[in-house]
């Protein structure tokens, strides 16, 4: 009987309820504190009903941050949507990128408090986030060769070389910006990419 009540829990309960309920916990303590146990306590479901879906505590906080810095990217995709040349939504695309991530309240608990967590995305492996990013970004650059927006040459190069540019930006911003204006910043790095792209 209460093992099909946990059946019956673990198919109401979304996924999207116990990744929010993370989110919560790791704003509360941080990644390296957060635990399966107390996920499942503020998802109110059973540890095992979240094990089903989650076999550890990693694998929820990647789906977390997948969720999250992944709609985030999207939200600043369409800053560049009104945009007249694909050079021109790039640019705009990517501040806006850098923006919203250093304004977010989980990019930056996870910057102040476990910042080493961070540390192989930057020099081990790119993550998920930033291959959806790089994605985004070889898109835009394909359709800058085509109209004539963006400088031609080797296309992964290209868009590897901004998504480094910009990753840079998001995990530094907040410190570059201590003692100078933000978007004085932003508005260099604009001029930056595009001048890169520029044919």
């Amino acid at each position: 009987m209460a093992d099909t009540r946990t059946r019956q829990t673990a198919v109401r309960v979304s996924d999207d309820a116990l990744l929010d309920a993370a989110r919560t916990c790791v704003l509360a303590v941080g990644v390296r504190r957060t635990t399966l146990a107390e996920i499942a306590r503020t998802a109110k479901v059973s540890r095992m009903t979240l094990y089903r879906r989650f076999p550890d505590v990693n694998s929820v906080l990647s789906a977390l941050m997948t969720r999250e810095f992944g709609g985030l990217l999207r939200r600043a995709s369409v800053e560049g949507e009104t945009a007249s040349t694909a050079r021109e939504r790039l640019v705009v695309s990517a501040v806006a990128a850098i923006s919203v991530l250093s304004a977010d309240e989980l990019f930056r608990t996870l910057l102040d408090l476990d910042p080493e967590l961070v540390l192989p995305y930057i020099v081990k492996r790119l993550g998920a986030t930033q291959q959806y990013a790089e994605q985004v970004i070889l898109a835009l650059v394909r359709a800058g060769h085509l109209d004539g927006s963006i400088r031609r040459a080797p296309v992964e190069a290209q868009a590897r070389s901004v998504l480094l540019v910009v990753q840079s930006f998001a995990f530094s911003l907040r410190p570059a910006t201590a003692d100078v204006d933000e978007t004085a910043l932003l508005t260099e790095l604009s001029h930056v990419l595009d001048a890169a792209l520029r044919p």
